[in-house]
């Protein structure tokens, strides 16, 4: 259909007259009413049409005809019908000129001059009521005159207003001058009291071009006095037909208040978003923005489309229709994500919509087609600080339903026998008293529990200290959720940092059934956090313009959301910092106003604030004390074969899990070449598990519950390394007495063949230099990949070791020299060597500090060197 057809109603004009007894000019017309309407289908008043030549949107008045004579031919109809005293227009007036064809740039704009405005009351209580629920602000003649005697567009200014605001006004006969009438809504609207001063001038709509026109509106409906609320349904094709009957031709913008009466039931509505059309397209595209700031405005139409939303503080119900099915929708229709201050879970929160609220936006006679049930309960969990309870806390802006219910789950357990189970039944009562009345067509009751696992524990665990009331808590729980009498209206959201904690009967279907890791924010989500915490750095200008977002956002991996609030923080403290006085702890210096964030502290800030889940580079660093040194062929193979396992495991559709095994003599750099093999992979979660780090645990079921939390800990980033180092000293092997420990051996050996969650990828490489034990043990079949760590074989390999690291300061004639001493001293193989790179090192670092350091370098070598000869006894 052609909008420009569509736009402009066939059905005969109203004269500027949508709503029972409007006046448009300033005396009735005869036989004209200026009162209300008694027709049945409701009463109001008229709407305000387009400025000076035009009586109502779309209904062109023919030049040179008395306004008299147009209002008598559009008539003063009631709503839904014709009203008293006028004939409809003749044919030629019902369908005007396209909108492209519409002067609205007037002379009466051009002359425009602001008016200074106080609030005045209209007096006469017969006008009252059509000014305040028609949404027309009385003004002066004298101040804007118009000879046509039709309402106007004025934009109202001041120095107590946050912006500006288009109103449709009136010119009232006897209205005092300097003054303008606004109704407590539109008041609310614009933010003035009744004292503000106001300046207005005529608003020209086509000011920018063509006037902008609204495609669509979301409105929240609810009843404006607790004194008149009814038990019915209100249909919302009916409020749609009356809305624009009432106010076709006004401006609206997001935010906006007013009242609308309803079979004398006054109705508060609040603009919640616009979406702008132009009427000079064939047709309303598809991608037209929905806006929700105050800045966006535009005409209403006979063509707008107007969704209702009902306002969660009213008893007010809605009745879906075939037009609007989304009519109960929970999610508010201005919902932003910035505004909730939540960054990087996108995904997250679609799939929340779509498992838990997209069926309750549904009629709920189509809901009982499909025969289901809503979605009662929903597990957030995942790693501290990643941004669950600020889901809780936030998400009472999300949705257009009552206020959630938000509990603590410490806070539920009481020393009182039953007190605890009383406090599960309180959360649920209101919900049950609400189903048993109204049944599905009850409104959404949304139960927030924080620390679930504080009181939902595993039944029989002996949560509750012996007396079961953590097991009683859980029961009665359950019984809630899903017992004999199923409620429909409600949802629980709970949220928890363990998940393997809670008992299994709540998270089947029909419970929790919908579960959600809330992990750690990958680049691009960092980003959103980072944007969302530097905003009003940036706005008020304390932000340098060589802080770049993408940088830090890269630079910050496996940062939590809570750990980029900090690092904000810690980055802002490095500013104050430069302007504290010299030698003081609490004064501040002179230029502070000119204090700004820049690139070095976010820098400085890095250094600072580190992941708890992500790589500890210092750890990483001391096994690397010497780096890597390539005094052998067989080292550059080595590492290339580390990196392929790297690059398998990052990027293979099926390799999602490896493990690889570094096995070599004592002292051969096992360790230091996984460490570097780690680093490079830039891998965002490395961590390394040591023997020392197992020391202080007071038994083995201590130290397999470690093993199995940093193995948690690594799923919870995308990408992960885990370094095992020294594998038998982990499972306590002993060639003597006790060999080791079966119950950290069994848990490493399933840990190690375990595969990470979907979505998660994990490397292991662990290091050993008793490879024939773990081969008796059978754990070296857990490992996918070994690869063999060699000693410095040679005098020829010897010499590049001491050269690489400036042995004896560097001097080849001394490095010669203890070279040879070594093989002199070595009895038993020539020229073999056999010892570990590390060993060498270490004894070459010490050589340093003999009198003779060539001399005291080959003697300690040499016994090593008969320590681990195969030929030694």
């Amino acid at each position: 259909m052609d909008m420009r057809n569509d736009l402009f109603s066939k059905r005969p004009a109203r004269g500027g007259v949508g709503l029972p007894g409007r006046q448009v000019q300033s005396r009735p017309p005869p036989g004209g009413d200026m009162g209300y309407d008694n027709s049945p289908r409701g009463s109001g008043m008229g709407i305000a049409p387009p400025p000076s030549n035009y009586d109502s949107y779309g209904g062109a008045r023919s030049p040179g005809r008395p306004p008299n004579q147009a209002a008598q031919m559009g008539g003063g109809g009631g709503y839904g019908g014709g009203g008293y005293g006028g004939a409809p227009p003749p044919q030629a007036y019902q369908q005007p000129p396209p909108p492209q064809q519409q002067n609205y740039s007037q002379q009466s704009y051009s002359r425009s001059r602001p008016v200074t405005l106080r609030l005045a009351k209209v007096e006469d209580k017969t006008l009252q009521p059509q000014y305040i629920f028609g949404n027309i602000c009385a003004v002066s003649p004298n101040d804007f005159p118009n000879p046509d005697g039709t309402d106007l567009y004025i934009r109202l200014t001041g120095r107590m207003l946050r912006g500006d605001y288009v109103v449709t006004a009136r010119p009232t006969p006897g209205f005092p001058s300097g003054c303008v009438s606004l109704s407590d809504p539109q008041r609310t609207w614009c933010g003035v009291g009744m004292m503000d001063e106001l300046v207005g001038e005529l608003y020209d709509p086509a000011s920018n071009g063509a006037p902008a026109y609204l495609g669509s509106m979301d409105l929240e409906i609810g009843f404006a006095s607790a004194k008149k609320v009814v038990d019915i349904q209100y249909d919302q094709d009916e409020l749609a037909d009356l809305f624009t009957t009432s106010y076709q031709g006004q401006i609206f913008a997001p935010g906006q208040r007013l009242l609308m009466d309803v079979k004398n039931v006054p109705l508060a509505i609040l603009v919640k978003t616009v979406t702008l059309l132009d009427p000079t397209m064939e047709k309303q595209s598809s991608e037209a923005p929905t806006l929700s700031d105050a800045s966006a405005r535009g005409i209403l139409a006979k063509m707008t489309t107007i969704g209702f939303y009902k306002d969660p503080k009213t008893p007010m119900k809605l009745k879906a229709s075939n037009k609007r099915p989304a009519a109960n929708a929970i999610i508010s229709p201005d919902f932003k994500f910035e505004n909730m201050g939540i960054g990087g879970l996108d995904n997250e929160f679609s799939t929340i919509f779509r498992r838990a609220f997209a069926s309750r936006i549904f009629p709920p006679g189509l809901i009982d087609k499909l025969g289901i049930m809503h979605v009662k309960g929903m597990l957030l969990y995942g790693p501290p600080g990643t941004g669950k309870t600020l889901i809780a806390r936030q998400i009472g802006k999300m949705l257009n339903a009552r206020e959630p219910k938000v509990i603590n789950g410490p806070e539920v357990l009481n020393k009182y026998v039953g007190q605890s189970e009383e406090n599960i039944r309180k959360l649920f009562a209101d919900a049950e008293k609400e189903y048993k009345e109204k049944g599905d067509e009850s409104g959404l009751h949304i139960i927030i529990f924080d620390e679930l696992d504080a009181v939902c524990k595993q039944r029989g665990s002996g949560a509750g200290g012996g007396t079961g009331v953590g097991d009683s808590v859980v029961n009665q729980l359950l019984s809630k959720l899903d017992g004999v009498d199923q409620l429909n209206n409600i949802l629980l959201i709970g949220m928890t940092n363990r998940k393997d904690m809670i008992d299994d009967a709540l998270l089947r279907p029909g419970r929790l059934e919908v579960q959600i890791e809330i992990s750690l924010p990958d680049e691009n989500g960092r980003q959103q956090i980072l944007k969302i915490h530097t905003h009003k750095m940036k706005e008020n200008n304390v932000m340098e313009d060589d802080v770049d977002i993408v940088e830090l956002a890269a630079l910050s991996k496996n940062f939590s959301g809570a750990e980029l609030s900090g690092l904000v923080k810690s980055a802002t403290s490095f500013a104050f910092n430069r302007h504290i006085k010299v030698g003081t702890m609490a004064g501040v210096s002179e230029d502070v106003a000119n204090m700004k964030v820049n690139r070095q502290d976010f820098l400085n800030a890095l250094t600072e604030v580190k992941p708890a889940f992500g790589t500890d580079d210092a750890e990483l660093e001391t096994a690397m004390t010497y780096g890597i040194i390539n005094f052998s062929k067989n080292i550059e193979p080595l590492l290339n074969d580390g990196m392929v396992y790297v690059e398998n495991v990052r990027k293979a559709e099926r390799l999602r899990h490896l493990s690889v095994l570094l096995h070599g003599p004592a002292a051969s750099g096992k360790t230091a070449l996984a460490a570097h093999i780690a680093l490079k992979s830039e891998y965002p979660f490395i961590k390394m598990i040591t023997p020392a780090a197992m020391v202080g645990f007071r038994d083995e079921v201590a130290k397999k519950d470690y093993l199995h939390k940093i193995f948690t800990d690594a799923y919870k980033s995308p990408l992960s390394i885990l370094i095992i180092d020294n594998i038998e000293r982990i499972i306590e092997w002993n060639p003597v007495g006790l060999r080791l420990s079966n119950t950290i051996l069994q848990a490493l050996v399933t840990l190690l063949q375990a595969p990470p969650p979907k979505g998660h990828r994990l490397l292991i490489l662990a290091t050993t230099s008793q490879r024939s034990v773990i081969e008796q043990l059978d754990l070296a079949g857990a490992f996918d990949r070994q690869i063999p760590v060699p000693a410095v074989r040679d005098t020829q390999e010897l010499k590049e070791v001491l050269k690489s690291v400036g042995a004896f300061d560097g001097n080849r004639q001394d490095i010669e020299e203890a070279v040879n001493m070594v093989v002199e001293s070595n009895a038993n193989g020539g020229g073999a060597v056999g010892v570990g790179i590390k060993t060498i090192l270490t004894i070459a670092e010490s050589a340093k500090f003999s009198a003779q350091p060539s001399q005291w370098f080959a003697d300690q070598l040499a016994s090593q060197i008969a320590r681990y000869s195969p030929h030694s006894s």
